[in-house]
């Protein structure tokens, strides 16, 4: 599959939408990727990838065979003509690699954050402290350590409404909090006093966070790639359009912005936290106008395959300096280009958009998730695993 013998094809950690569409973002630079990721996951059917082992990184038991794992990448990678670029694009993907990064280096290049901040970052608890250290424009936050008790009466900011989350993303939050949602909104102390046995039950620290009013709609994001040297190589604005469920959910369709606040705040937070490599740092704008900063994602993600349409491909241009190519031409940022996903059908149709209209919408996005009309079987694949879960319920 690789294009060049003189080239390695750069290795990619993760799993679904993410992992897929930093594939894609790839392809459109002419690079392949190498997918280190489940069995069956959707990425491994494309024609600009080739799998080079199999990682169930949900499986609880995972963690205990990283070592196996760090075994057979590196036998892998001594097998490529230079060193590969390593990129990951899940959260367990990134703590992998920023865990293992010292056996991992002789063999592999990536742009990675520091340990303190990585780990800082993939934890909300720890990433409110040392947002409120560094003085970031975040909602009022407290987080609770098990075992938790009853619910408090000090709450963060004004009181209700809150923002309820787990401190870090976990299979175990969706199952006993009983909710497709990321998080979850509680208006008054009997909801929360009703949500406190299941929340006791993660026995995980909870974060627990004012609202910021407004629909997902008003989640905006800056995204940065900051080389070695601490220059900003690339960088994008964005914005989400629908997310499924409708209130904290997952995206289904963002568009492209060339928003000059979230760029410039953006830089500061990045600037304060003294980050490498690459990012995504989340914004939600209040009513006023104001934006507050919710997280930061120091990995790859899904919205580069957006980017890379409005002309600045991030994880192009991560390759190339892991590799000492020359960098490909970024930008200036096209507004407007716009991404969606098969699902983004169920989210129109909750806000009562009719199905002919979202199609042609859709037909129109110039990003479209697992789909490439030169390599489908990706998409189909997703929609054969989409149907078969749900018989299975």
């Amino acid at each position: 599959m690789n294009r060049c013998h003189r080239e390695p094809p750069a290795v990619v950690l993760g799993a679904g939408v993410n992992l897929i569409e930093v594939v894609r973002s790839l392809a459109l630079a002419g690079l392949t990727g190498a997918v280190v990721t489940g069995a069956h996951d959707a990425a491994r059917l494309s024609r600009y990838a080739t799998a080079v082992t199999t990682w169930e990184w949900a499986d609880p038991c995972a963690s205990r065979r990283d070592g196996a794992l760090v075994e057979r990448l590196v036998a892998y990678a001594r097998t490529q003509p230079a060193p590969p670029p390593l990129l990951f694009t899940s959260d367990e993907a990134l703590l992998f690699a920023c865990r293992h990064r010292d056996d991992l280096a002789p063999a592999f290049r990536f742009a990675i954050a520091e340990a303190g901040s990585v780990e800082a970052m993939a934890d909300k608890g720890r990433f409110a402290v040392l947002a409120e250290r560094l003085k970031l424009r975040v909602p009022p936050t407290r987080v609770l350590e098990p075992p938790l008790g009853s619910p408090p009466v000090d709450l963060p900011g004004t009181g209700f409404p809150l923002v309820v989350k787990p401190y870090r993303r976990d299979a175990r939050w969706h199952e006993l909090v009983n909710t497709a949602q990321k998080a979850v909104r509680v208006c008054t102390g009997g909801e929360l006093a009703a949500l406190w046995p299941r929340l006791a039950g993660l026995d995980a620290p909870i974060v627990l966070q004012a609202s910021v009013p407004g629909p997902e709609s008003r989640l905006e994001s800056y995204h940065v790639y900051v080389d070695e040297a601490g220059r900003i190589a690339a960088e994008f604005a964005g914005r989400k359009i629908r997310t499924l469920p409708a209130a904290y959910g997952h995206t289904t369709a963002l568009t492209i912005t060339d928003t000059a606040d979230v760029i410039d705040q953006g830089r500061t937070v990045v600037r304060s936290l003294g980050l490498r490599g690459v990012a995504k740092v989340d914004f939600k704008r209040a009513p006023g106008g104001d934006l507050f900063v919710l997280e930061v994602n120091p990995r790859f993600q899904l919205w580069h395959h957006a980017g890379a349409r409005a002309g600045v491909n991030i994880p192009a241009l991560v390759y190339a300096d892991l590799t000492g190519r020359p960098r490909p031409r970024t930008g200036p940022v096209r507004d407007g280009v716009r991404w969606v996903h098969p699902n983004d059908l169920f989210s129109a149709t909750a806000q009562h958009i009719p199905a002919w209209r979202w199609a042609r919408w859709a037909s129109g996005c110039e990003a479209k998730a697992f789909w490439a009309w030169n390599d489908p079987v990706p998409l189909a694949a997703a929609v054969a695993t989409r149907l078969t879960r749900s018989r299975s319920r």
